[in-house]
């Protein structure tokens, strides 16, 4: 089953269990997403049908954990944010702007390659001397390489994109390697196949809808779907609200 097959499946038993209509109006609710970069693919996939289910619109922004965390305590418009990692979710906890934090999913490193992995890459001391492609600014990756230095590996990127299609797309096309989070990746990609990096802990995955904002049943039905996706996808575990 394809990734855009299961998020349909999976919306599905949720469908109206959060109108956009919160107060009886005709108004179609609109909803703004703060989210880390690499839930950029699943999230636009999980809006096309949220949206038609829940008639809402929503709005997205993707960016670096911290960054959006950064600005939600700032007063950034946002209903809900999703973070990659505890330590970013704390800064919106710690600015009083998030309200209940669950932990949704855990969002492991895996290394992608091209389809039938023709360098034999099987864990981080197979990349001393692949060319790499990755994220321009993602704490996993950062953790990688430091763990590539600690090898005596110098890491050389070819080339640097947050746009997760953009890099799988390279690593399908035979440019390099790519280190990234498991819920960033198309598995129904046929020129590209993954191998797990259990050396690097998972990053915990929250969510959260804004403690100052209203509740709408919009906001939470988006939590609920996007727990019901990303657990799916990955190993269940923490979700939270701004």
């Amino acid at each position: 089953m394809t990734r855009s097959a299961l998020v349909l499946a999976l919306l599905l038993p949720l469908a109206g269990c959060g109108s956009g209509q919160d107060d009886g109006g005709d108004a179609q609710a609109e909803l703004t997403v703060l989210a880390a970069s690499s839930l950029t693919d699943v999230y636009q996939e999980l809006a096309t049908s949220f949206e038609e289910e829940n008639d809402a619109d929503v709005t997205f922004s993707f960016g670096s954990s911290t960054d959006l965390a950064e600005q939600a305590a700032d007063g950034a418009p946002g209903d809900v944010l999703a973070t990659a990692d505890e330590t970013s979710m704390k800064v919106a906890e710690d600015a009083g702007v998030a309200g209940d934090v669950t932990d949704f999913a855990t969002n492991v490193m895996v290394i992608v390659t091209p389809a039938g992995n023709p360098a034999g890459i099987k864990s981080l001391d197979d990349l001393g001397d692949t060319p790499l492609i990755g994220h321009t600014d993602c704490r996993g990756l950062a953790r990688v390489e430091a763990q590539l230095r600690a090898r005596g590996l110098d890491p050389e990127f070819a080339f640097r994109s947050d746009v997760n299609a953009t890099i799988q797309a390279l690593v399908g096309a035979g440019v390099g390697a790519a280190v990234l989070p498991v819920l960033a990746i198309d598995a129904s990609d046929k020129l590209t196949t993954t191998c797990d990096l259990p050396m690097i802990p998972p990053r915990i995955l929250a969510i959260v809808r804004h403690r100052d904002r209203y509740h709408s049943a919009a906001a939470k039905a988006f939590v609920d779907a996007a727990r019901a996706v990303c657990s799916t996808l990955t190993t269940p575990t923490r979700l939270a609200a701004v």
